[in-house]
């Protein structure tokens, strides 16, 4: 499964349903080298360039079940539709 958010492609996507956390990532974990957090609280991981490579939304099933717009300010503010996330958050079967 791949995720567009903004302008990145995360090809790696990863839900844990027992912390309810959302993994996202474009390409190996290997290409992150910077590390910060969003001001709504996401984990923000970029490469040495600069360019975001992954995202870690908390809480990612309650956010798509509510509804509500997910933001992520990365340094511009990027509205997530939580319906582009519901098939990642699926209980497994």
């Amino acid at each position: 499964m791949n995720i567009t958010i903004g302008d990145t492609t995360f090809d790696q996507v990863h839900y844990d349903e027992e912390a309810d956390v959302l993994y996202l990532h474009a390409g190996g974990p290997e290409r992150a080298v910077e590390f910060d957090e969003s001001p709504e609280g996401h984990a923000l991981r970029f490469d040495a360039n600069g360019q975001l490579v992954g995202i870690t939304i908390v809480n990612a099933r309650s956010r798509v079940e509510s509804r509500e717009p997910i933001v992520v300010t990365v340094p511009d503010q990027i509205t997530i539709d939580p319906s582009m996330l519901a098939e990642a958050v699926q209980p497994a079967a």
